[in-house]
């Protein structure tokens, strides 16, 4: 096998180019200025930033080319380029400056050395030199990886920490001023329709189902705060006026088993009324086995009411027994002999002594007042609910 050339740049063995050593040492200052004056030159944002900033990147310069000098002095040696390189800026800078910005910023240097080649090698070392660069090029390229990776994971594990805390404090009633800073720093831009979606998350990892849920979302033009509590699944949706289209667009990543849609709400704070609905919603949904999937908080109504949630109640009675009370005595009257007696419009028809026409237009009436049809079985279920609570109610026994 033949031996390598005396001049070949070998990191396996002992480095013995002492005089190019000197020369790097000597022109490292005016290196580092010189690549300055290119950047300054040639890359327009580096002009634009601000006098701190332009001042770290000349000293992550001056490091750079340092490094290369010490790593040319010793090539058999592991160095932490990127701790020798970025170590000397602080972490901030990975956000004052882009990923691109930086590779502009370490090819510039290299392109300023590599010029300078000639006249900083010894006799005889241009080559060994040259290919001592190339092969620091490629390291420091692998230490920009690096740092960036590690800086976008820091600020993806933050992200997700401060993403738990805001989905919490919506489902736990503890929304406030604080919450809506979170979300803002999140990329959450307060949209006016907001709509709370819960369900059984899948086994496995919860980073996969809550980029999951993000791409679904981006797929139906959503924006969303999610994430995993416990066994479920709670995913904050704004953009959409339809809880049950916004719960039916995300419903792939959701486990078996019922996924409940919250009402529409105007905003972030207001979020956990629709998140305390939906959380209801799921409790209740064992009650009826044949829901839909998804299905909204306010069709479980009656099985919420029954299930002890004195909201439920509250809206059973405020939205329908109360305006069909204030529509007059007839409604009530008559729904309450087709619902609990007749069960037919002529039944109801004898009952009341008033021609079945009458008792088919006050029933409409009911519909237009309520918005729920007596004729329908799940809404005529709703209807009896709201009736037995509206009489609890005017009795004052009020479970």
């Amino acid at each position: 096998m033949p031996e390598p050339a005396l001049n070949a740049f070998d990191p396996a063995r002992d480095h013995s180019h002492t005089a190019t050593l000197k020369r790097l040492e000597k022109s490292s200052g005016r290196l580092a200025a010189a690549a300055i004056a290119r950047m300054d030159a040639q890359l327009p944002w580096y002009r634009a930033m601000p006098p701190e900033n332009r001042s770290w990147i000349g000293l992550v310069a001056q490091a750079g080319i340092a490094a290369f000098t010490e790593w040319f002095r010793h090539p058999e040696t592991p160095q932490a380029i990127s701790t020798d390189v970025f170590g000397t800026a602080p972490r901030e800078l990975t956000r004052a400056i882009s990923l691109r910005q930086t590779v502009e910023m370490v090819r510039t240097t290299i392109e300023v050395m590599e010029s300078a080649i000639d006249e900083v090698a010894a006799p005889g070392d241009e080559s060994v030199l040259r290919e001592a660069l190339l092969v620091y090029a490629r390291e420091i390229a692998f230490a920009t990886a690096q740092v960036y990776a590690q800086a976008a994971e820091a600020r993806g594990a933050w992200d997700a920490r401060l993403e738990s805390l805001v989905v919490n404090a919506v489902l736990s009633g503890e929304a406030d001023e604080g919450v809506l800073s979170r979300a803002a720093a999140l990329g959450w831009s307060s949209p006016d329709k907001i709509a709370v979606v819960l369900g059984t998350a899948p086994n496995g990892d919860s980073e996969l189902t809550v980029e999951a849920i993000r791409r679904a979302a981006r797929h139906a033009k959503l924006q969303v705060l999610t994430g995993v509590l416990g066994d479920r699944l709670i995913v904050v949706a704004g953009g959409d006026g339809d809880p049950l289209r916004v719960a039916k667009a995300l419903i792939g990543p959701f486990a078996a088993g019922p996924v409940v849609a919250g009402p529409l709400v105007g905003d972030l704070l207001a979020a956990s009324k629709s998140a305390q609905a939906a959380a209801a919603g799921l409790r209740a949904c064992a009650a009826w086995p044949d829901a839909p999937r998804p299905v909204l908080a306010d069709d479980l109504l009656p099985e919420r009411a029954m299930a002890g949630d004195r909201h439920a109640r509250d809206q059973l009675v405020e939205e329908i027994y109360r305006p069909l009370e204030e529509a007059g005595s007839a409604l009530l009257e008559t729904l309450s002999v087709y619902l609990e007696q007749a069960s037919s419009l002529e039944g109801a028809a004898r009952m009341l002594f008033v021609h079945p026409n009458t008792v088919r237009y006050r029933l409409r009436r009911v519909t237009d007042v309520t918005g729920w049809s007596p004729s329908d079985v799940r809404s005529a279920f709703t209807l009896r609910i709201a009736l037995i609570l509206g009489r609890l109610s005017e009795s004052g026994h009020t479970p």
